[in-house]
C-alpha cells in the first residue's frame, strides 16, 4: 500500500502564475521558493502596541528573498535562449543565481567586491559551481561591469535591474496578504539595492487593482546610516555598515524605491549599526536567525516607535530578508564563549544553576 502524496508548495511561479509575466511555453526553473513563514512577534507587539509579524524570507532555498526573483529571471533567460547568466553581488544574489543556474545547467558568472563578501554567501556561490571573479572596488563598480558585460556579450544580467527579478519578488506581498486575509497597515523592509521595496509595492498594487485587498500598506524602507544614499539624496562613494547585504552606495532601483515610498505614503529612513545589531539579537531571541541586514526592518520598527510614529493596534509586517548563517560573524562575536565542564550531570547542573 502506498501513502498518498501530501500537496507541496509548488514555488512562486506555479502558485502565482496568473500574476506573473509568463506563458505556457515558459520553462519553470524552481527550487520551490516562497511560501515562507509569517511569524507573530509577541514581544514586539507588546512593546509597540501594534500587531507585529515577521516575514522570514531566510527560509527560502538559498536562504534569502533573492530566490523569489531568481526563479523567474532564470526561467525567462532559458526561454530567451540564454547560455549564461551574470550578476554583481554582495553575496545573496550570487548564491541564488548560482543555485538556479545550476538547476538550469547554465553557466553562471559572479562579480563580487574584493574582500567584501560574507563567507557563508561565498561558500554557497562556489559550491553551486559559479565562476566567481573579484572586482577592485565596491558593489556599484561590480554592477557597472556586469551591465557592460551583458551589453557586449551573449549573457543575461540577473541583478534586480532585470525586470523579471522584481516581478518574482513581488510575491512576498501576495503571501503576506493571503496569510493575513488583508494587507498590513505598515510594511517595513531593509533597503540596499532597493529592489525589494519596489517589488513589494508592485505586489500590493496588483492585489489592490484586482480588488483582492481594499487598502495597501504604507511602505517604510530602512538603509544603514553609513550606506544611506537615498536618505542623503546622493550616492555614497564608500558605503560603510556591518550589514553587508545593504552596503550599497548607489542603488539600482533608487527611483522605483522612492516612488514606492511616496505612493504608499511611507518613507525611506536610516538606522544606525547599533540599532541594527540590537534588533538582530532581539529577533534571534525569538527563534528567528536572520542576517544583520535583515534586522534593519525591525530596527526601523523600534525607531518609529521611539519617535512616537506608530499607531496603536496597527498591523505591521517586518521583512527578514536573509538567514543568519549567511553572515555568522556577528552572532559569534556577540555570544558568550563555551564553558568547559566535567563529564557528569552534577557538573552540568551546577553550571546551569539547577
Amino acid at each position: 500500500m502506498t501513502a498518498a502524496g501530501a500537496p507541496q508548495w509548488r514555488g512562486i511561479i506555479e502558485e502565482y502564475r496568473e500574476w506573473l509575466p509568463i506563458t505556457a511555453d515558459t520553462p519553470v526553473v524552481t527550487l520551490r521558493e516562497g511560501g515562507t513563514p509569517l511569524v507573530r512577534s509577541e514581544t514586539l507587539s507588546a512593546e509597540t502596541g501594534c500587531d507585529v509579524w515577521l516575514k522570514y524570507d531566510g527560509a527560502n532555498p538559498t536562504g534569502s528573498f533573492k530566490d523569489r526573483g531568481m526563479t523567474l529571471a532564470i526561467s525567462k533567460a532559458i526561454e530567451e535562449g540564454a547560455k549564461a547568466v551574470v550578476c554583481a553581488s554582495t553575496g545573496n544574489t550570487s548564491a541564488s543565481a548560482a543555485a538556479y543556474a545550476a538547476k538550469a545547467a547554465l553557466t553562471c558568472a559572479v562579480l563580487v567586491p574584493k574582500g567584501k563578501i560574507a563567507l557563508g554567501k561565498m561558500a554557497q556561490t562556489l559550491v553551486h559551481g559559479a565562476r566567481v571573479l573579484e572586482v577592485d572596488g565596491n558593489f556599484d563598480a561590480a554592477l557597472e561591469l556586469a551591465k557592460d558585460l551583458a551589453d557586449r556579450y551573449p549573457v543575461t544580467l540577473v541583478n534586480s535591474v532585470n525586470r523579471f527579478r522584481l516581478e518574482g519578488q513581488k510575491t512576498a506581498a501576495f503571501e503576506i496578504c493571503d496569510a493575513l486575509a488583508r494587507a498590513p497597515d505598515l510594511h517595513l523592509v531593509p533597503v540596499g539595492n532597493a529592489g525589494n521595496i519596489s517589488s513589494h509595492w508592485l505586489g500590493y498594487s496588483d492585489y489592490l487593482e484586482a480588488g483582492v485587498i481594499h487598502e495597501p500598506p504604507r511602505l517604510f524602507g530602512f538603509q544603514a546610516k553609513g550606506a544611506a544614499p537615498i536618505v542623503l539624496g546622493e550616492p555614497v562613494k564608500d558605503p560603510q555598515t556591518i550589514a553587508t547585504a545593504i552596503r550599497i552606495g548607489n542603488p539600482a532601483s533608487w527611483e522605483k524605491a522612492l516612488s514606492a515610498a511616496k505612493e504608499s505614503e511611507g518613507a525611506i529612513l536610516a538606522v544606525t549599526d547599533r540599532e541594527i545589531l540590537a534588533a538582530y539579537r532581539r529577533v534571534a531571541r525569538e527563534g528567528l536567525f536572520a542576517e544583520p541586514a535583515s534586522a534593519a526592518s525591525v530596527a526601523g520598527l523600534l525607531h518609529l516607535h521611539a519617535e512616537g510614529n506608530l499607531t496603536a493596534d496597527a498591523t505591521v509586517v517586518c521583512v527578514l530578508t536573509g538567514h543568519g548563517l549567511k553572515d555568522p560573524e556577528w552572532a559569534i562575536a556577540g555570544a558568550a564563549q563555551p564553558q568547559t565542564v566535567r563529564g557528569d550531570p552534577a557538573a552540568v547542573a551546577t553550571e546551569l544553576g539547577l
